[in-house]
């Protein structure tokens, strides 16, 4: 709404406010109306109307479905500069009334102006801003941050105004109230009188221009108490309005002004004048309160965010989590244990997955894999009439398939056990020609590859793998032992280059013999399990599939309406085949070690909402003295996200460290990829904020004044 929009509603606003008692004298029509536009239209003066004043307003509470009438029709007026004691008894409805006076509460029914404004309906964030420049509290049970400095407690409604020099009119303040040497202290180091005097400090850092009391000195020492009803004596000859509540009449005594309160009505509004001894010099004369000057000049915008804000809020998470130091431990637990898991699962799928990509790429990017058994039975006997083997006669008839074939060979494999002298290792052992050395770029590191002439001879030659020769040899060279297959001797003769291990299966653990000595002597088979078939390009590739495809379904007999009895792949194939596999291996794993996350994100919304129940007050308190509703809900916010972030953090190291430890002693290799990392951190983060919003905002929609009175 514009200015121009603004100014019937502004204007309205102005006239019900004048159209009360003035210090007794009730203004004529022509006068209230001549002084109404005057003040609608900026021209009216700072002293031309009261700085508080209730015409008719009530206030009741329901109780089980029950009106309780606490104040029934106030109606007076409060100039600047006075010294207000509102008395009664208890429950007649003298706090209620200040509360409503210092915008904690709202009265029921009619009009409460202030600063020639109307104020009983404003929203809660415009309260706020109202109540951190214009209004200073100070409380009976002093309402101090605890855990927390007499200086950072001054400070507090400095920062949710977004005032300048904070820190020096802070300390200024302290030093004014005879808390110099007390900067550091916390609440727990003062004593009542002390805390008192920060608290009055603090009620002052704004430069109000009314001060609320409500029983300032009711838990104080009676020396105590005459110091701070001497101080607040002070600061209203120097120009502060005070209302002070209270219901001893020794206190009052320190008043200009008594109104009685008795049952919700006004039964006594009297001027007073102190006495002289009640008025006397306070512990330190040169206090000096400086005030703002103009009451239609402040605004009801919030101050931006800023870092002083933040600061606030990152000090307040990190005493409450000292504090409360087993309950922070254990919520951070959740998220850690969460998210070292996500990373930790995600290293074991990422290096099954190079380790996958590095066997294949042995065989080199033009290698055709020939399989028995078709597609859709992968070796398993089928019908009667299936063609479910290869044979030695079938490598050389599919060499002779394409001019394409730079080379093949057929392999026999099973496991077996390796024994050397009191060792021994189970191993995968592979059975294969002279040419497995170069389509498998397969050359020995150490020693050398058997010879054609040893493979037609059936030699019991082997080639170690590395893990074969680490649980055989340990550091020793093995070239020249002797090591037993099935009782048969073997003379090592070469070891096999490193090809690496994955959480599936370890491509070292394995041994080499010639085709026909396994065949023969070892497993006694008959048949092969597959061939390797090289192609002079991977561009050749799809021809030679075509050739090798039509020359097997020949050799075989298969008419045209029967499967493949075989299977022909190439790496491409099998990468995206078994890439998927672990991918979604990966996944599943990384879902299973997410739910551990979003059960520490539950753990900490839980702890977050116990926090909220537990500093009820401190949250009153903060609204009390500025805090806006995004305040409260960043701060509580933060403290959540920085719970979730700590555990993810740690998360991420623990995280790192089983993946290493896995790949030092089980072998697997593992792989930390940045995206992983940043992965696990971002979904720590959205744990914090997910699971800590709904704890923060139920806090930042607490009321103030029932939030203070929370027990």
């Amino acid at each position: 709404m514009d200015e121009r929009q603004n100014f019937p509603v502004r204007w309205m606003g102005k006239f019900c406010c004048a159209v009360t008692h003035l210090n007794g004298e009730r203004w004529s029509w022509h006068r209230l109306v001549e002084h109404a536009i005057l003040v609608a239209l900026g021209l009216g003066t700072a002293e031309s109307m009261p700085l508080i004043e209730l015409h008719d307003m009530a206030r009741s509470y329901a109780m089980g479905g029950i009106e309780l009438p606490v104040l029934k029709g106030i109606t007076l007026t409060i100039e600047a500069g006075e010294f207000v004691a509102i008395m009664g008894p208890s429950g007649s409805g003298k706090s209620t009334l200040m509360q409503i006076l210092g915008l904690l509460d709202r009265p029921s029914s009619g009009r409460y102006c202030l600063l020639g404004r109307e104020v009983s309906q404003l929203s809660d964030d415009a309260g706020a801003v109202l109540r951190s420049r214009t209004l200073g509290f100070i409380f009976q049970l002093f309402n101090l941050l605890p855990r927390t400095r007499a200086v950072d407690n001054v400070l507090l409604p400095m920062i949710y105004a977004g005032a300048d020099h904070r820190l020096e009119r802070a300390r200024a303040l302290l030093q004014e109230v005879g808390l110099a040497d007390r900067l550091e202290h916390t609440p727990g180091q003062l004593s009542g009188g002390q805390q008192q005097r920060v608290a009055i400090a603090r009620a002052l850092v704004n430069r109000p221009q009314i001060l609320f009391a409500d029983e300032p000195t009711g838990n104080l020492a009676s020396d105590q108490a005459e110091e701070i009803l001497r101080l607040l004596a002070r600061l209203n000859q120097q120009g502060l309005t005070i209302i002070l509540v209270t219901h001893e009449p020794d206190i009052a005594a320190y008043a200009r002004r008594i109104i009685r309160l008795k049952d919700g009505l006004v039964i006594e509004d009297r001027a007073h004048t102190p006495a002289a001894g009640e008025v006397g010099a306070t512990v330190h004369d040169s206090i000096a309160v400086t005030h703002n000057a103009a009451h239609s000049s402040f605004t009801l915008a919030a101050p931006r965010f800023s870092w002083a804000e933040g600061r606030e809020h990152i000090a307040s998470a990190l005493r409450v989590m000292a504090s409360h130091k087993i309950r922070s431990a254990l919520s951070v637990l959740g998220v850690l244990i969460g998210v070292a898991a996500v990373i930790a699962m995600l290293a074991v799928g990422t290096g099954a997955q190079a380790s996958i990509q590095a066997r294949l790429a042995s065989l080199g990017s033009n290698v055709i894999m020939l399989f028995p058994g078709a597609p859709n039975l992968r070796g398993i006997s089928g019908s009667v009439g299936d063609y479910t083997r290869l044979t030695l006669d079938d490598v050389k008839a599919v060499q002779a398939a394409s001019l394409a074939i730079a080379d093949i060979y057929g392999e026999v494999e099973d496991n077996v056990r390796v024994t050397y002298q009191d060792r021994n290792t189970v191993a995968e052992l592979q059975g294969v020609p002279q040419n497995y050395e170069s389509i498998r770029n397969a050359t020995p590191t150490v020693g050398r590859f058997f010879t054609e002439q040893e493979d037609l001879g059936r030699s019991r030659v082997i080639v170690l793998g590395q893990t074969v020769v680490s649980n055989l040899f340990g550091d020793a060279n093995p070239i020249g032992e002797t090591v037993k297959i099935n009782r048969v001797d073997f003379d090592v003769i070469g070891v096999l280059p490193p090809k690496g291990a994955s959480a599936f299966s370890d491509q070292d653990a394995m041994v080499v013999i010639p085709l026909h000595t396994a065949m023969k002597r070892v497993l006694g088979a008959t048949y092969l399990h597959e061939m390797a078939i090289q192609c002079e390009s991977p561009e050749s590739m799809p021809g030679v599939i075509s050739a090798v495809e039509a020359r097997l379904r020949q050799r075989h007999r298969l008419p045209s309406y029967r499967e493949n009895d075989f299977t022909l792949r190439n790496n491409a194939q099998m990468q995206a085949a078994l890439s998927e596999t672990t991918r979604t291996l990966s996944w599943f794993l990384s879902s299973v070690a997410a739910i551990s996350l979003l059960t520490g994100g539950i753990g900490i919304m839980n702890i977050m909402l116990v926090s909220v129940k537990q500093r009820t007050r401190e949250i009153g308190l903060r609204k009390a003295v500025g805090a806006t509703r995004r305040a409260i809900l960043l701060q509580f916010l933060l403290e959540a996200s920085m719970l979730s972030l700590l555990g993810g953090i740690m998360g991420m190291l623990l995280g790192v460290a089983i993946a290493g430890i896995l790949a030092t002693f089980a072998g697997w290799m593992t792989i930390v990829t940045p995206q992983a990392v940043l992965l696990a951190f971002l979904f720590s983060a959205g744990v914090g904020v997910l699971f800590g919003f709904w704890p923060a905002y139920k806090a930042s929609l607490l009321s103030p004044i029932e939030a203070l009175r929370y027990e």
